[in-house]
């Protein structure tokens, strides 16, 4: 039995959905935090509990809820990482005479 409160945050994966994120686990080729992620939507339609799979990921459980979010709000895509603003001072806007 999983130790921890229930969780109403629920995931239902397609068959699609299920076999991607499977691979994810077996690639070496993808981000770290991708597969990490995709570890998480795993082991929360497994039925885990939050406590658990933030024990068994490494991270804190406000991760866990954070990746759930964008994954029921944007699918596989969300798993992805944002890209970053370019390091360094902004350009200045060029003043027009």
């Amino acid at each position: 039995m999983p130790r921890g409160h229930t969780t109403r945050l629920t995931v239902s994966l397609t068959s699609q959905e299920r076999r991607t994120l499977e691979v994810w686990q077996r690639t070496l080729t993808l981000p770290a935090g991708q597969v990490r992620r995709g570890r998480i939507i795993l082991l929360l339609a497994e039925g885990r509990t939050i406590t658990t799979i933030a024990h068994t990921v490494g991270i804190s459980r406000r991760f866990v809820y954070k990746w759930v979010r964008r994954f029921q709000a944007q699918g596989l895509a969300g798993l992805a990482d944002l890209p970053r603003p370019t390091p360094g001072r902004p350009e200045a806007a060029q003043a027009q005479p």
